[in-house]
């Protein structure tokens, strides 16, 4: 007997050290905590970003210039509190715990549109929608630049490994439908790494705006967006971000599990690493759309 309580003991302790000490283990214990502790912050009648999140006492939300990317991207529709995050395939994804909100960009069939994907395609989408349409444009991760205008006019990419050529193969076509097909070849060929290289940088927090990218450029590394950002009398700021996933899924508001009253609002400040309910930041940084 005294073994056996000896033993629960010693794995009591153990468990404890692993879900408070190790990195795995903190881990698992925030992804419990989202299926069991309540998110206050939220308001489950918004049905954008900016109405479904809470500001929490003493802090106030960034207003964002009409006609801006930024408020094109605070003000996007979600869908109702109730949504699931849906799979390319279809199917609910497995883990439906982790977000307050679901946005309305529909997931294509064809399993591309993944984390950095979901995040060029709403830009492209804002550059599209206020006729800015010459400025969509991407680099491959080999470092070529592919436009939406070239593309229209009918060039085409021959890729060999990572040498890449372009030359008139198709004819003109400057529809709604076309630039989707763009879109597929350009999350193809392009990602995390590529984003990374690309995009400016943003070195200071109190530079943040809504619609800048947290970024790990890798293969694979990981991408969400800034949807929104509050601010106290201090100065201090917090951020809501969402994200897509791979494979690729509904893209996502997501909770912030390492600080549940907060929730979803993330402090950064001080960071290098950051803790989602799916994913560790090991390192990031902050990028901007050009």
């Amino acid at each position: 007997m005294k073994k056996i309580i000896l033993f629960i003991i010693v794995l009591v302790l153990g468990a404890l050290l692993f879900f408070n000490f190790s990195k795995k283990g903190v881990a698992v214990k925030e992804v419990a905590a989202t299926y069991i502790l309540p998110t206050s912050l939220i308001h489950k009648e918004g049905r954008t970003i900016k109405t479904r999140i809470k500001v929490p006492e003493s802090y106030v939300r960034i207003t964002s210039l009409e006609g801006s990317f930024s408020h094109y991207i605070q003000n996007y529709k979600l869908k109702e509190a109730s949504a699931e995050v849906i799979n390319y395939d279809g199917n609910p994804y497995i883990y439906q715990a982790g977000h307050v909100g679901v946005l309305e960009v529909p997931v294509p069939a064809n399993g591309l549109q993944q984390c950095a994907d979901a995040l060029i395609r709403l830009r492209s989408e804002y550059l599209w929608s206020i006729n800015r349409k010459s400025e969509i444009g991407f680099k491959f991760t080999s470092g070529h630049y592919c436009s939406w205008k070239k593309y229209a006019d009918g060039y085409r990419p021959k890729i060999n490994g990572n040498k890449v050529t372009f030359s008139k193969t198709a004819a003109a076509n400057n529809s709604k439908e076309n630039f989707y097909k763009y879109l597929n070849l350009i999350y193809t060929y392009a990602g995390t790494y590529s984003l990374s290289q690309e995009l400016k940088k943003v070195p200071q927090l109190s530079e943040v705006q809504i619609g800048d990218l947290l970024i790990y450029p890798g293969f694979p590394g990981h991408v969400m967006m800034v949807g929104d950002i509050i601010e106290n009398d201090k100065g201090e700021r917090r951020f809501a971000f969402f994200q897509g996933n791979t494979p690729a899924q509904s893209v996502h508001i997501i909770k912030n599990a390492s600080d549940t009253l907060m929730s979803p609002w993330y402090d950064l400040k001080g960071k290098t690493s950051l803790n989602t309910p799916i994913y560790t930041f090991t390192s990031f940084e902050m990028v901007r759309f050009k």
